[in-house]
């Protein structure tokens, strides 16, 4: 299957007569002489993608073996730390006395 009908695949509610219609329109905006160039981009373009679409597949394939089968290290969680002594608060003393130093 050529990729013309593989990319006109994705497109399955769009008919013949639809895509006459796109044609005409994009024909008469660029004008025949404009038609080559713009499909040499867009070949270019759809090229340039496709590159760096291989680019990362080929850099995420090289990572995955890169990684080591190994599990990691375990990691112990620190030791609890010993409670603090309680605070001893003394209540205040009774109304009408002076605090003794």
């Amino acid at each position: 299957m050529s990729s013309a009908c593989l990319s006109l695949a994705l497109l399955p509610t769009i008919g013949g007569g639809e895509m006459m219609v796109v044609f005409l329109v994009v024909l008469l905006l660029f004008g025949g002489e404009k038609m080559p160039q713009l499909a040499k981009g867009l070949g270019k373009a759809v090229r340039e993608f496709k590159k760096a679409a291989g680019d990362v597949e080929q850099e995420f394939k090289r990572a995955l073996d890169e990684v080591p089968d190994t599990p990691p290290p375990k990691i112990t969680p620190p030791a609890p730390r010993p409670a603090a002594p309680p605070v001893r608060i003394d209540p205040p003393p009774p109304p009408g006395t002076s605090p003794t130093p």
